[in-house]
């Protein structure tokens, strides 16, 4: 299992009147922590799709538990259980700086070429760099 941490500010601008954070920005945060933790792990999205891979995302969800507040300094786990085959699915947990889980959610992205957009496996090299977590 691999499991990294990101920290992200709330800012203003994704928050209602009442400092709440609008509950799309809950998505945005999965994506922010999914390609920094790609990059953690060595595998940035460029270099992908310089190798002529893309990963367009097939699903998404997230279970709100509680509101994220403007200022708040919110940790996203993302978390990959097993390694991926045609596709990949990411967990996410959402908590603030005191702990408390505000959501959870998952992604499903497929590998596609990047020129034609039909499903491809994962690559090799994406593979070779994710299995020591796996073992």
């Amino acid at each position: 299992m691999l499991k990294i941490d990101t920290e992200i500010e709330v800012r203003y601008y994704e928050t209602d009147q009442m400092g709440i954070v609008h509950h799309s920005n809950f998505i945005r945060y999965f994506e922010i922590a999914r390609t920094l933790s790609m990059k953690k792990a060595g595998i940035p999205y460029d270099q992908m799709e310089r190798r002529d891979i893309v990963m367009p995302i097939v699903s998404v969800s997230c279970n709100y538990k509680r509101p994220a507040l403007f200022g708040d300094l919110l940790t996203v786990t993302t978390i990959l259980e097993k390694l991926p085959t045609v596709k990949i699915e990411f967990k996410y947990e959402i908590h603030n700086a005191l702990g408390v889980l505000l959501a959870t959610g998952t992604t499903v992205l497929a590998f596609a070429n990047k020129e034609t957009l039909r499903p491809v496996r994962a690559p090799q090299y994406l593979l070779d760099i994710l299995q020591p977590h796996f073992t």
